[in-house]
């Protein structure tokens, strides 16, 4: 488990969260191979019947760490899946209800695991951006379709293609999250709502968030796709060059 992902279970909940404020809780490899565990562990462990996403006090999370996202791999063995994809096909595929509580930054990654959550909260303070284009890249986790579909087309155009940041009211009247609350009260509210999620009837859950998602295949294809196009995007000379200039120390 990497030290940057804190994990406790309580009451039914498993809470998970993202823990490097000093980088704003960007994500590294290992902290993906954390979050995926965490994800596995909840999804097989009947007893864990409601998981619960959150991040350090003032952020959510940042994005991925752009230097260790650039960072040389060895090559991917096609049977053993990266720590990136356990992650968002776990994320998508989970099929108990899945809570997120959002004190600050959610950005990139940050932003499009909500999609993939049932409740959302936000505290006012937070900020919301999908700046995959100006990064040289295109949207993950789903986004290029969940967006669409939780927003509209026009407005999901605008999201991902002037990559501007939004607030959380913003995020509300879009439907990325359910309530604003007091950044004091937002995780003991997520909290709560999390434990009443578990005591609900398993199998009815179940079958109820089935239900509400859109077509599984379909997404999960269109993940797929993107992170083949994220590969061929990461290697080409615009985006390596946008990303260098990213990283180059500022004066």
């Amino acid at each position: 488990m990497s030290e940057h992902i804190r994990v406790s279970v309580a009451d039914g909940v498993c809470t998970v969260a993202m823990h490097r404020p000093e980088k704003k809780n960007a994500l590294t490899r290992d902290m993906y191979a954390g979050l995926a565990d965490a994800i596995e562990r909840s999804a097989a462990d009947p007893a864990i019947r409601c998981l619960l996403l959150t991040g350090t006090e003032e952020v959510f999370c940042a994005g991925n760490d752009i230097a260790d996202f650039r960072a040389p791999r060895p090559a991917e063995d096609p049977a053993v899946p990266t720590p990136s994809r356990r992650f968002y096909f776990g994320l998508a595929n989970f099929e108990k209800p899945l809570v997120a509580a959002v004190p600050g930054l959610a950005i990139g990654i940050g932003c499009t695991m909500l999609l993939h959550a049932d409740i959302v909260y936000a505290a006012p303070e937070a900020r919301f951006r999908l700046p995959f284009v100006d990064l040289g890249l295109v949207p993950e986790l789903g986004a290029s379709m969940l967006v669409p579909w939780l927003a509209g087309k026009h407005k999901a155009a605008e999201l991902m293609m002037l990559g501007e940041f939004f607030d959380a009211a913003a995020a509300e009247r879009m439907g990325f999250v359910n309530r604003i609350l007091d950044r004091a009260e937002l995780l003991p509210n997520a909290t709560a709502t999390a434990r009443a999620l578990a005591e609900k009837p398993v199998e009815a859950m179940r079958l109820t968030k089935r239900l509400l998602r859109p077509e599984m295949p379909p997404l999960l294809a269109r993940m797929e796709e993107e992170r083949v196009l994220i590969a061929e995007r990461l290697r080409a000379p615009e985006t390596q060059a946008i990303m260098a200039n990213v990283l180059k120390p500022k004066r």
